[in-house]
């Protein structure tokens, strides 16, 4: 792992560890109490594993290329997805109950998806993708022209699962149908982040890596 790397992924680890307190505490049963030091275990649990993943990736890039400018992406893209779900679980919060149509449950997602997304601009570019220089008005249209099928992608996917499970699960509403919206958009947030938005001038090769 370069040594560049570590706060950033420190950084990661630790807020990934702090959103999945109130995502824990909005889904896990009334009777059920964390303790104090359980919290801080599972804070200190991601704040570890974190580095020890980009290092395990740091490893395998030595054979194969590409992988270690993934696992970052992959890094950006976990603590994305915390934000997603941690906004949602706080707009169901605030709204009292899980049970709601299939329109509010998208306009929720829309919303948490959008401060994933901005969270994903400013890490993806200066961090994945290593940019140097001050964001432009055209490099954020790019960005978020490829987020907008990302975003029909993840709320499309997420509001399809979310009408199929338990419309009373909490855990099913507010984590299962997330987590799937994220997973659909994945890979399609990926390739055309890399390729489309922060290609580096003169890399024609749409394989080529840093």
């Amino acid at each position: 792992m370069e040594r560049k790397d570590l706060m950033p992924i420190l950084a990661v680890g630790a807020g990934v560890g702090l959103l999945i307190q109130p995502i824990l505490a909005n889904n896990l049963p009334a009777h059920v109490h964390l303790s104090a030091a359980f919290r801080v275990g599972i804070f200190l649990l991601f704040v570890l594993i974190a580095p020890f993943a980009l290092w395990v990736a740091s490893r395998i890039a030595r054979f194969v290329k590409g992988i270690y400018q993934f696992a970052q992406f992959a890094a950006v893209g976990t603590l994305n997805t915390f934000i997603d779900i941690g906004v949602f679980n706080l707009e169901t919060f605030l709204y009292g109950t899980p049970v709601m149509g299939a329109g509010l449950f998208a306009a929720f997602k829309a919303v948490s998806f959008l401060f994933a997304t901005t969270n994903s601009f400013v890490w993806n570019k200066y961090w994945t993708f290593g940019a140097k220089q001050r964001a432009s008005a055209r490099e954020a249209a790019g960005f978020y022209s490829v987020a907008i099928f990302g975003w029909a992608l993840n709320v499309g996917v997420a509001t399809i699962v979310k009408m199929a499970g338990p419309a009373d699960s909490r855990t099913w509403v507010n984590i299962v149908a997330p987590v799937g919206g994220v997973a659909a958009s994945f890979l399609w947030d990926f390739l055309g982040y890399k390729y489309l938005v922060f290609r580096k001038r003169g890399d024609a090769r749409f394989g080529a890596d840093r």
